[in-house]
């Protein structure tokens, strides 16, 4: 049930999606907003009462940069990134931009259907995914019992969020809904983490299903198919640029030990609409 706050304020959303990844996407750049809480962002993200939503895109102004960009899980928990969402703000922003995010400034390109994005460099320190206690991040020496067999070794990597990769021959097989909340929530990660299962379909080329924090299994994961690839470059399983296949679609990652990540892939807009803060307040 929804609290009254005897405030009734009409706010115009725009629906997005990059390969499946859908958002709703909030413009605060100009016209301010009450403050957006997890509560709120928790009922909108709802799909049978709300709007519905993987992730909330919240546009605010920015004293540093073009603008700013927050992120917000159906959950109502605060990402610090998001890969497919930030295609999506490339295109509805549509010129080049250097935008300020909670994990640092990203720049976008939006391209023809879609965008390319510098997601920074990705971190491998134990402190940095972060993990509970030192350990190598290349291949964790740790696993969890599946009903066959187990999943174990992953690489850990932070894209602005935490992932764990994990290398398997049939990513399909893995039944991610069942064990990806046991990971996500595993007390050897005090942040919880992105869970990927990925399979060689081909030279590079992977195939990748994700469980993403705080949203569950998704049709696509931007951050998770560039862990997934990094990961795959720093094994020796593939080269750059690397084919990533999701659910949703495909992605394209391209990175070189030391430098920054680039993905490209599709985003498009779905519908606009509005809705009264009050009915979510």
């Amino acid at each position: 049930m929804h609290r009254c706050t005897g405030v009734t304020q009409t706010i115009p959303f725009i629906k997005m999606h990059g390969i499946g990844n859908d958002f709703v996407v909030l413009d605060a750049r100009t016209s301010a907003l009450p403050a957006m809480t997890p509560e709120v962002a928790r009922a909108l993200g709802d799909r049978r009462t709300g709007i519905g939503f993987d992730q909330l895109i919240l546009l605010e102004p920015s004293e540093t940069h073009e603008f700013r960009v927050r992120f917000f899980n159906s959950d109502g928990s605060e990402s610090a990134a998001c890969g497919n969402g930030s295609r999506a703000v490339a295109m509805l922003h549509g010129a080049p931009a250097v935008i300020e995010t909670a994990s640092g400034p990203i720049t976008l390109e939006p391209l023809e259907g879609g965008a390319r994005v510098d997601m920074g460099s990705p971190r491998f320190d134990w402190d940095a995914i972060p993990l509970a206690y030192a350990m190598d991040t290349a291949a964790m020496p740790v696993g969890w019992p599946m009903e066959r067999g187990e999943l174990k070794g992953p690489v850990a990597i932070n894209i602005g969020n935490p992932h764990a990769v994990f290398f398997v021959d049939d990513a399909d097989a893995v039944a991610l809904e069942t064990i990806g909340p046991v990971i996500e929530h595993d007390p050897i990660f005090p942040e919880c983490v992105n869970v990927n299962v990925a399979s060689l379909a081909g030279p590079n080329h992977l195939k990748l299903r994700v469980w993403e924090r705080g949203a569950g299994l998704t049709r696509a994961c931007g951050t998770g198919a560039c862990a997934t690839a990094v990961a795959a470059i720093r094994r020796g399983i593939a080269q750059s640029p690397v084919r990533v296949t999701l659910p949703g679609g495909d992605l394209v990652i391209a990175w070189e030990p030391g430098g920054s990540i680039l993905m490209s892939g599709p985003a498009a807009e779905s519908f606009r609409g509005t809705f009264d803060w009050d009915d979510y307040a």
